[in-house]
């Protein structure tokens, strides 16, 4: 097996671990040191690596730095070529809180989602972006709502077969596109908004991550504030999945690239606390794309307070069993190389943790 490589962003720097095994690892930094790093991704298509984060300091605001080199140096757009919002809209970005790298057949192409919502698109590789003008045009934009965490776009799912784009804000909920990202269409059916009076509407829901399954890209997870919903129509239509969940709330989903139906949830209580069920950490699982949940102790039971935010929980794409691993806000990251059987802690005492994304090194 490739060496993996785990990325874990904080709101003090960036941490980057390597490990040959997945059962001890050799840590690398703080890089970008005071800079949060709310989003980050690890590109290895082409056969090479390229490491980017979406990083914001106090005094100059955010930006998308990268690294060809595993953060040996790091990079950063000229001023005023970067992921900057044109003069004449009157807006500046406030974070970027997503990184996303298109697929193979896409190969320079990288996705940012950013506060307030909005969608950006760079063709070389992640250097300099460009506003995708159809979203921010869309006619509901001025009614999106911040969230409890700000108005932001942070799932961004490119269709490995098609120009079927799907994106998903805090508030706003999901919206697809089947050109690419030039026109957009809300696509909420069957989510929940117990916030709104009535029936869900067509807009607005609160929608706080999505992912693909492995075997069938138009099969998607999707966790919601409320609920753990599934789509199999590329997310025209959803249905809930959280029946066995000890809580339907939460903020990270992710799902196994390589077995279909595979999906971690991390369950948080319902209410203004957002602590783990019982005061202890556990991630559950479905073999079966949701028709059941399986729940493993990660931390000693009723001691655990802190919460997981919506993308500090990644797997990896080792073939035969995945890797799974998340970051919690006391700076703890845990990690699982038996697909959430069994888990160990590999760092402790980080700034709070933002983001984590893993990848098998070429």
């Amino acid at each position: 097996m490739s060496d993996v490589l785990l990325a874990v962003g904080t709101r003090k720097g960036l941490w980057l671990l390597r490990s040959s095994d997945r059962r001890t690892w050799e840590v690398d930094g703080p890089h970008l040191l005071m800079k949060s790093v709310a989003a980050c991704a690890i590109d290895t298509r082409g056969g090479h690596t390229r490491v980017l984060a979406g990083a914001s300091y106090d005094h100059w605001g955010p930006a998308v730095s990268w690294s060809d080199d595993l953060g040996a140096t790091w990079h950063e757009a000229p001023d005023g070529s970067g992921i900057r919002f044109p003069s004449n809209l009157g807006a500046s970005v406030e974070n970027v809180w997503q990184i996303r790298p298109d697929t193979e057949g896409r190969p320079g192409v990288v996705w940012a989602g950013t506060e307030p919502s909005a969608l950006w698109r760079s063709d070389d590789h992640g250097e300099t972006f460009s506003l995708c003008e159809g979203l921010w045009n869309h006619p509901h934009r001025p009614t999106w709502e911040p969230g409890g965490g700000g108005q932001a776009l942070h799932t961004i799912l490119p269709h490995p077969d098609n120009d079927r784009l799907l994106v998903a804000m805090s508030t706003g909920g999901v919206y697809a596109s089947d050109d690419g990202g030039q026109s957009w269409n809300p696509s909420n059916t069957g989510i929940t908004a117990d916030f709104f009076p009535g029936d869900p509407p067509e807009y607005g829901q609160c929608v706080h991550k999505v992912v693909r399954d492995a075997a069938d890209p138009d099969v998607l997870y999707l966790q919601n504030h409320p609920g753990v919903f599934r789509s199999d129509d590329g997310g025209a239509s959803w249905s809930p999945i959280d029946t066995g969940l000890p809580s339907n709330f939460g903020f990270p989903i992710v799902s196994n690239p390589h077995r279909s139906g595979m999906t971690w949830a991390l369950p948080l209580s319902a209410d203004m606390e957002r602590m783990p069920p019982e005061r202890t950490l556990q991630v559950w699982r479905t073999d079966d794309g949701g028709a059941s949940w399986n729940g493993t102790r990660v931390s000693e039971p009723g001691v655990f307070y802190a919460s997981v935010l919506r993308d500090a929980m990644t797997v990896d794409d080792v073939p035969g069993a995945a890797g799974v691993y998340l970051g919690t806000r006391d700076g703890t990251v845990y990690a699982s190389n038996d697909e959430g059987e069994s888990w160990s802690q590999i760092l402790a005492h980080l700034p709070d943790v933002l983001c984590v994304r893993a990848a098998l090194l070429p």
